[in-house]
């Protein structure tokens, strides 16, 4: 028989075991738990009649698109969440992906009225879409209670050199605003106000051919709202001042959180799925996909090196001097290896795994394709 020590004993060893495995089955993430903690996700329905865009949302062409949750505060679990409510929700069909989106706020004000007039400088709603989840050649598209609309290009994020082109506009755009209450006037109190928008496959396609989903597509997304603080001074909304007369920062709260103050962390978006069904009762549960699982690992040898640099000026030419020790481990059961090439002021990053290979740079470009066979 085991006697109760010997039962101690060999649960002991079992858990020291299971820690040793678990501790080399991947990288440490130690530190960086707010970049990766899993985006939200939509599933978007097709449909075969495309909305009046006029900011009414009581078109019965929306009852087959379900509500997202409420957005939060774009740090997530690190703020309370917003006091007031934001939701969204999205179709599509062979040319649109159409948005509707919901803001609760008793006090409607904008005043920028100019296409592309600098948007966020007043309470607005934006919208973030990277089709081929690459973090390079996305857009953006921010709109105000006036329906003014502000929307650029960005062939990579800002904090990889990237500058927007503010001169695209997107071809084909509808938009429309519904203000429930009284625009600008701070004597009553308002309901909020509700969006529409239908924005063409060929307006975010890089190429002449409209990249038009296909039944099974993701995409990333992410949704922001912008919202200021303010005081009534003389009968206008007046952004609100800290003791020392600098304006308050602005409130972000997001669908998806990003984990940052910061909206161009492409990889942070949520994922969007597109499926032929018309009624979400009969539509596929997203399932993440394998190939994001191994792109964690990507981005967590992208961060760490990024921290390395700005500590050293240059990049490191070792997973040991990122502090990444493990560089074979399974995902899902499968065999992945991450291989790693660097100079002083490049890098490039290959997660492995059968035929399959994604890929990485110093940029954050990502990047997917099969290896060939001699």
């Amino acid at each position: 028989m085991i006697n109760c020590n010997m039962m101690k004993y060999v649960q002991l060893i079992f858990i020291l075991v299971s820690c040793f495995l678990s501790a080399n089955a991947q990288p440490s993430f130690t530190g960086l738990e707010h970049l990766f903690k899993t985006p939200r996700h939509y599933v978007a329905c097709y449909t075969h009649e495309s909305p009046v865009i006029d900011g009414d949302l009581s078109d019965t062409v929306w009852e087959n698109a379900v509500w997202s949750d409420y957005f939060r505060d774009i740090e997530g679990d690190l703020k309370p969440d917003p006091p007031l409510r934001t939701r969204m929700k999205m179709l599509w069909d062979e040319t649109c992906l159409y948005i509707a989106a919901e803001l609760e706020e008793p006090h409607v004000w904008a005043y920028l009225q100019n296409h592309d007039d600098i948007v966020y400088y007043d309470n607005d709603f934006e919208i973030f879409i990277d089709p081929k989840n690459s973090t390079h050649h996305y857009f953006e598209i921010e709109v105000n209670a006036c329906n003014t609309i502000f929307d650029l290009f960005m062939p990579k994020a800002y904090r990889n050199g990237g500058g927007a082109m503010i001169s695209w506009n997107t071809p084909g755009l509808k938009s429309a605003v519904k203000v429930h209450g009284t625009l600008n006037d701070p004597a009553d109190k308002d309901q909020g106000w509700t969006l529409e928008m239908a924005i063409p496959f060929a307006a975010v396609t890089i190429g002449n051919t409209p990249d038009v989903p296909r039944d099974g597509r993701i995409w990333r997304i992410n949704f922001s709202r912008v919202e200021w603080h303010t005081d009534i001074i003389n009968g206008k909304y007046v952004k609100r001042n800290d003791s020392s007369g600098k304006t308050l920062p602005e409130e972000n709260w997001v669908w998806s959180p990003q984990g940052v103050i910061n909206m161009h962390y492409p990889e942070r978006w949520g994922y969007l799925l597109f499926t032929k069904q018309t009624k979400p009762a009969l539509a596929p549960a997203f399932i993440m996909p394998y190939e994001e699982k191994q792109r964690q690992y990507l981005w967590l040898v992208y961060y760490r090196q990024k921290e390395y640099f700005t500590k050293n000026r240059r990049y490191a030419p070792t997973f040991d001097d990122l502090n990444i020790k493990h560089t074979v481990f399974e995902i899902d059961g499968k065999t992945n290896t991450l291989v790693m090439e660097a100079t002083g002021r490049q890098f490039s990053v290959v997660i492995e795994s059968g035929d399959s290979r994604i890929s990485i740079n110093d940029e954050g470009l990502t990047g997917t394709n099969r290896r060939m066979n001699n």
